[in-house]
């Protein structure tokens, strides 16, 4: 992970080498819009710092700078009124909050994806068993049915296992 830091003040090097030391993250400094957008282009960033100066005398500057930060969390910080502690405090919680969200949105995407395994298993069990109880079918047709009718029955013990494993990890990490 790395941050990328865009301020055109006096000392923003000693302040972006505070940061990468409290955070032990790397920290790249970039002290003009053209500057910013070169580092964005070769890389990707955990964090885009822009000085709430540098946005507000020019904010199509900062547009850019947001436009192409990619999954970077963009920060706008007074680098004139605020200290490294504070800067490392805004960054660290903007970092935290990521975690939460993105921990958050792989759960959903799990349950979401689960819940619609479970439902095609539940279909294909169904209409399986539906097929197997019609008369004249073919003795290798019903084989081969209740072959389908079993996988399906224990993909969906399967799924119910991990499900129930899911919910179990994720009481006990919430205490």
């Amino acid at each position: 992970m790395s941050i990328l830091i865009v301020s055109g003040i006096e000392g923003v090097r000693n302040c972006a080498d505070a940061v990468a030391k409290l955070l032990s993250l790397k920290v790249e400094v970039a002290e003009s819009r053209r500057t910013a957008l070169d580092a964005l282009r070769k890389r990707a960033f955990s964090a885009v710092v822009v000085d709430e100066t540098l946005a507000e005398c020019d904010p199509l500057a900062a547009d850019a700078i947001w436009e192409h930060a990619g999954q970077a969390i963009p920060l706008q910080i007074n680098f004139a009124l605020s200290g490294a502690a504070r800067i490392v405090r805004e960054i660290r919680a903007a970092l935290s909050r990521r975690e939460r969200e993105q921990a958050v949105a792989q759960l959903a995407a799990r349950e979401e994806i689960g819940m619609e395994l479970r439902q095609t298993v539940t279909g294909l069990l169904l209409q399986s068993q539906l097929a197997l109880s019609q008369n004249g079918v073919p003795l290798v047709v019903a084989d081969k049915l209740r072959m389908v009718a079993d996988l399906a029955g224990t993909l969906r013990q399967q799924l119910s296992t991990l499900s129930q494993a899911e919910k179990l990890a994720a009481t006990s990490a919430n205490r």
